[in-house]
């Protein structure tokens, strides 16, 4: 990668981490917690960016109940470059505005989007990945996403069918963009031998990102310039949270990728780069004890993982218990989440794991907000 290139990480951190419900809540919600290891998923994410990109040159999209936790644990960070939404409005607005902003100050800017709670391992061939995309984006109006070998049939991830090699043979060109298909077409997918999970890590330059949204997103895209034409007046928060809402509620993917992709193989510009290093979408309780089991982290001989104060299994196989300060008891059960903490006690079978950001939303609707 050339270093003339101006690398600009965008972290989207503005999620609530439902699934997560009750170690997640509003104000500690899943990229802020450290799920895997000692550091929190954003920390984590940011110290894998370091070598590429400072902090001065970090900017994270979140919201008004993140903001502060997310200040205490990147100190450096600049404030300005916390961006808090005033409503949550999906991916496309997020990298949109993103993309308007890093274009007034440099257009030929090279953007990359990285969500803030994966987990990636073998992190010198992430950045020799994350070289050759930089390298890739800054060229012309190319765009690039970081694709990973589907080792099951998942429905919850989007899909990236690909083409031919690139003529230096470094990336795959995009055919199309699926997003979470259904389980047959997730087995077709996977049996294809030409699709890749979508990572949802992308990177473009701030003026081909801007101009596809002007492109794609045509109501929404003046709402974003005016927004981003205010950032650093004392307008600003009043002009964002009167135009915001109006935006689009739309990811990036549909919004942009799949249009995109529509053109054809060799007119999209829309390019993906497998990854050689492992990754993990950590999206619920399930594909957390799934992680820690397959790596060893915390596993006994019964496939109970454990991150607790103290347990006892007996007859009891493959459940997952958080209890940092209570010793847990297992007797004759078998696939269950135990989540025990100071206000709340979560019990869940781990195939029902997915469901769990439905007690978030019953606690809402029932005004049990100091649970959420």
């Amino acid at each position: 990668m050339s270093n003339l290139v101006d690398f600009r990480p965008v972290i989207l951190a503005g999620g609530s981490g439902t699934r997560f419900w009750p170690r997640s809540r509003r104000a500690r919600a899943k990229q802020v917690l450290a799920l895997d290891g000692e550091r929190s998923m954003l920390q984590q994410t940011m110290e894998r960016l370091k070598p590429l990109a400072g902090l001065e040159k970090t900017w994270i999209i979140t919201n008004e109940y993140l903001a502060h936790e997310i200040a205490d644990q990147l100190p450096g960070l600049p404030a300005a470059q916390i961006v808090q939404e005033p409503v949550a409005r999906n991916t496309a607005p997020a990298c949109g505005l993103a993309a308007f902003l890093i274009e007034r100050e440099n257009p030929n800017a090279v953007l990359g989007v990285f969500p803030s709670d994966h987990v990636i391992g073998d992190e010198p061939r992430f950045l020799k990945a994350l070289q050759k995309a930089i390298a890739l984006a800054a060229a012309t109006d190319n765009i690039v996403v970081l694709g990973i070998e589907p080792v099951r049939a998942e429905t919850g991830y989007g899909y990236i069918e690909t083409g031919d090699l690139t003529a230096d043979g470094n990336a795959l060109h995009v055919r199309r963009f699926t997003e979470k298909p259904n389980q047959n077409r997730a087995e077709e997918f996977v049996s294809a031998g030409n699709y890749y999970w979508n990572s949802g890590m992308f990177l473009w330059s701030a003026r081909t990102l801007a101009d596809a949204v002007r492109e794609h997103l045509p109501e929404t895209a003046p709402l974003l310039e005016s927004i981003a034409a205010a950032y650093g007046t004392p307008q600003f928060d009043e002009v964002f949270r009167a135009l915001y809402p109006k935006c689009e509620n739309i990811s990036v993917d549909y919004a942009v990728l799949e249009p995109r992709s529509a053109k054809g193989e060799h007119l999209s510009n829309l390019y993906c780069l497998p990854a050689e290093f492992s990754w993990n979408d950590l999206g619920s309780w399930a594909s957390l004890y799934e992680y820690q089991h397959d790596t060893r982290l915390r596993g006994d001989p019964d496939g109970n993982v454990a991150d607790s104060g103290g347990h006892l299994a007996i007859e009891a196989t493959d459940n997952y218990i958080f209890s940092p300060k209570k010793f847990v008891a297992l007797v004759g059960v078998e696939n269950l989440v135990v989540v025990d903490t100071d206000d709340a006690l979560l019990i869940v079978r781990r195939e029902n794991s997915q469901d769990v950001g439905k007690i978030v939303k019953e606690l809402a609707q029932s005004g049990r907000t100091d649970l959420i």
